[in-house]
């Protein structure tokens, strides 16, 4: 057993060291080592993080109420709650808010949702990701300049819900499916932002498609995906081409970490989507060569820790099991 230190390095704003021990495990397939590895790039982003540690804060003292899912991992619902912490499902609940003061989720929200709110004599306190927010000022931008409104993302998603909540019009759409919606608008100029949990390829493709259709004359596209998604799906991708089974973790609900799950499907390669450490089954890891771990920008870091724990605690098992039996 080889060991070392391994640091979780992040490449935007905010930089998170978290001292995992890192295993080189003797495998079950004769001498082989069997490699645990994290993604470069993964877990809670700055803007996850700062809207966590905000609704945290011991000055709401058990008055707080957060409008939607802070941010999509369970654990972290839990965990608010305990610290007092009340939740409702969306603005439509705002009979059920029983605190002063509510706070707007990480995902963002259109402003007429934050006038209701203030309206109704609520204290409001924006959690919104300034880049969520940043999606915002740009399609305004856009339509200002004269092109109609596109968003490529999941139209039910809260993000995409609050992107366009103060437009007049506009469209959403996901596939190339969807291009029927464009042509039956009637609309020829375009300008396009994406969801920020997109992934790059697929936007780029269906841009460059859109360019090329005969009922569009002119598309003013602004990538908009956000860097820390960018990062991490980069990182997958990489870390893909060298495991032969990948965790990935996150809340099932959380849209950026089933990119993660969808790029190593992609790639061919197993692939597992998680919650919690409890979820792991051992049968797993059996006959792997190396396994590698990623992670959504929702998830915290100590439920990584968890699962990597866990990881390197089958591993010794399994390793312990094939000795015994050789």
């Amino acid at each position: 057993m080889v060991l070392g230190i391994f640091y979780l390095k992040y490449r935007n704003s905010l930089l998170l060291y978290i001292p995992n021990i890192f295993y080189s495990c003797t495998s079950f397939k004769g001498n082989t080592l069997m490699k645990v590895s994290l993604a470069s790039a993964m877990g809670t982003c700055f803007g996850v993080q700062d809207a966590i540690n905000l609704a945290m804060s011991p000055e709401f003292n058990n008055e707080l109420t957060i409008v939607g899912q802070l941010v999509h991992n369970p654990q972290v619902s839990q965990s608010l709650k305990q610290n007092g912490v009340s939740l409702v499902p969306g603005i439509e609940d705002i009979n059920k808010i029983q605190t002063k003061k509510v706070m707007i989720t990480a995902h963002g929200a259109a402003e007429k949702t934050k006038k209701q709110l203030h309206d109704a004599g609520f204290i409001v306190y924006d959690a919104s990701c300034p880049l969520v927010m940043r999606v915002h000022q740009t399609i305004k931008s856009l339509v200002t300049k004269g092109y109609f409104p596109v968003v490529i993302g999941q139209k039910d998603h809260v993000e995409v819900k609050g992107i366009v909540g103060d437009l007049d019009d506009y469209l959403v759409i996901n596939s190339e499916e969807d291009f029927t919606k464009i042509k039956a608008s009637g609309n020829r100029n375009l300008g396009i932002v994406t969801q920020t949990t997109q992934q790059r390829d697929k936007v780029e493709a269906l841009v460059a498609k859109i360019r090329t259709l005969d009922y569009v004359d002119d598309v003013a596209f602004v990538n908009t995906i956000c860097q820390p998604t960018h990062d991490r799906q980069l990182a997958v991708h990489e870390l893909a081409d060298q495991v032969d089974l990948m965790i990935v973790i996150g809340g099932y609900n959380s849209s950026n970490t089933k990119k993660l799950l969808h790029v190593c499907k992609e790639k061919g390669i197993e692939a597992h989507h998680i919650e919690s450490f409890d979820q792991l089954s051992d049968d797993w890891f059996i006959n792997k060569e190396h396994v590698g771990i990623t992670a959504g920008t929702s998830t915290p870091e100590n439920v990584i820790n968890e699962v990597h724990t866990k990881i390197l605690k089958i591993a010794r098992e399994i390793e312990d099991q094939t000795s015994l039996a050789s």
